[in-house]
């Protein structure tokens, strides 16, 4: 029978997560992994796998609590409340990358401009991703379209892949250096250009108060927003 294991595996993730996020996979080795998670190398190998296997760990959980959050905001309900919904998702982001006053950046568009074209695991997981977060914008366009809020005869595959260009875009500029206001101008904009009635433009780009809004690790509790 095998014996338990004597650490936390989740507190064991997060503090490899973050080396990895603080360094990259090539500039991470197994012993800052140790070094940071407090156990040996063995017992990490014995658990994990190699120093590969362990980041398609952890950017695999990473992948999963990126569309979590997505689906919190996009997850449905009434067709009249569609553009609130997509209006606050595309806020939200922006707020994220405008917290981000490190400039760190999301670990999947970071693990995915590394490793994607070398690594099978990673570039289908980040395709898997983008694709779950692309048929969530959708639905919600479609849900708007229904409503009457977007033009009925616009292409709501196209709208999303807009969007979802726009958010992760704004998570990217965001990095570079762009000022947090112009991150939420971006958002403002990209919700104006939605082919609407001149009045749902408003209500489109109004920006949620602060309060409503998640920090940028999509992990942690809404409930934890400064």
């Amino acid at each position: 029978m095998p014996r338990p294991r004597a650490f936390d595996e989740r507190q064991v993730l997060e503090r490899a997560r973050e080396q990895f996020w603080a360094t990259g996979y090539a500039g991470t080795r197994m012993d800052d992994i140790a070094q940071a998670t407090g156990l040996g190398k063995g017992s990490l190998y014995g658990a994990f796998g190699d120093k590969g296997k362990l980041f398609h760990r952890v950017f695999g959980d990473w992948c999963t609590a990126v569309v979590e959050v997505a689906e919190e905001r996009l997850a449905g309900g009434p067709d009249a409340e569609a553009l609130a919904r997509l209006s606050g998702y595309v806020h939200l982001m922006a707020e994220n990358t405008a917290s981000d006053t490190e400039r760190r950046g999301c670990l999947l568009a970071k693990g995915a401009a590394e490793l994607a074209q070398h690594d099978p695991t990673v570039a289908g997981r980040s395709a898997e991703t983008m694709t779950a977060l692309l048929t969530l914008l959708r639905t919600e366009i479609s849900a708007a379209q229904r409503h009457g809020d977007i033009d009925s005869a616009a292409d709501p595959e196209r709208l999303a892949a807009l969007l979802l260009t726009v958010v992760r875009g704004i998570e990217a500029v965001g990095k570079a250096g762009l000022d947090p206001e112009t991150l939420r101008n971006i958002a403002d904009t990209a919700l104006a250009v939605l082919p609407m009635p001149e009045g749902q433009k408003h209500l489109a780009t109004v920006r949620p108060a602060r309060t409503d809004l998640v920090p940028s690790r999509p992990h942690d509790p809404p409930d934890s927003a400064s």
